[in-house]
């Protein structure tokens, strides 16, 4: 078994070396009663983000305020962070497999609590998911809401602007400011970051559950850690988390991550709660 490593937030250097039941809405704010005491480490009530947030937050440039152009990963992934937020927070969830043991990206999303979250993103989706007849999976879910499809009756779903809204919160937390830079003949909003604690304590969180607090088994970790690793990972920008790592602190996190991606979805789903949406989002991103 691996050894634990790195107690704090590292540089690499040139070297060798939830569910509903714990869910309630208080004044349309998001509340996750079932939070472990490792999250409250690394954030307070006042800077607690969300999934997508956390994702934009890696993937972002911090002084340009914009992330990659070449990222074409990190648009499913936030919609993916959405199917995944929404589940955490207790309103949707898969269908029971039934008698036949239907696949997870056969099985349609269902709503469970059609309770606004008080997060614009999330209740936009969420409306789409409660009215939308037949029922539909996971994959087709990530699909709509990115836009990707050649259904015109689908495109109504497509969720618009989405990093420009995620930048928008970050920025009203006091996390990201708004700019505008030139890009030759025309001009462009940017959200350069301007609170860096709170992007070093995202990073930290990340590399301690994959080196110091490293579980070998994904039912154990943290449920929001798990999705936040796996996120990062489909989305193309867990690399920005890990690449300062000495190099043997950035071997061991990359095994761990590819120990997280090639886990039997579909039997860990049979592990946890049946009805858990996190497995379905992972298979449907998974290579």
């Amino acid at each position: 078994m691996d050894g634990n490593r790195s107690e704090g937030l590292v540089f690499r250097r040139n070297f060798n070396r939830e569910t509903s039941e714990n869910v309630e809405v208080r004044d349309n704010e998001i509340v996750n009663k079932d939070t472990d005491e490792e999250e409250d480490e690394y954030e307070t009530k006042k800077t607690r983000l969300t999934l997508m947030e956390e994702i934009l937050l890696l993937g972002l440039k911090e002084k340009e305020g914009y992330t990659s152009f070449w990222n074409d990963c990190i648009s499913s992934g936030l919609r993916a962070s959405i199917l995944i937020e929404l589940s955490l927070c207790g309103r949707i969830e898969l269908e029971k497999a039934g008698m036949k043991k239907r696949s997870l990206l056969n099985r349609k999303v269902i709503v469970k609590n059609d309770k606004p979250t008080g997060d614009v993103l999330l209740d936009e989706a969420l409306k789409h998911i409660k009215y939308t007849k037949p029922l539909e999976n996971v994959q087709n879910w990530i699909d709509y809401l990115c836009g990707e499809t050649w259904n015109p009756l689908k495109l109504k779903y497509q969720l618009k602007n989405v990093r420009q809204r995620i930048a928008k919160n970050l920025v009203e937390k006091g996390i990201l400011t708004t700019e505008k830079q030139n890009f030759f003949l025309f001009d462009i909003t940017t959200h350069p970051l301007i609170d860096n604690d709170v992007k070093s304590r995202l990073i930290k969180k990340i590399q301690d559950a994959l080196l110091s607090k490293w579980i070998n088994d994904p039912h154990k970790m943290p449920t929001r850690t798990l999705c936040l690793i796996l996120l990062a990972s489909a989305s193309d920008v867990l690399e920005n988390a890990i690449v300062l790592l000495n190099d043997d602190d950035y071997e061991l996190a990359m095994k761990r991550v590819r120990f997280l991606n090639h886990l039997d979805f579909e039997m860990e789903s049979v592990r946890s709660s049946p009805c858990d949406l996190h497995w379905a989002v992972f298979s449907a991103l998974s290579p």
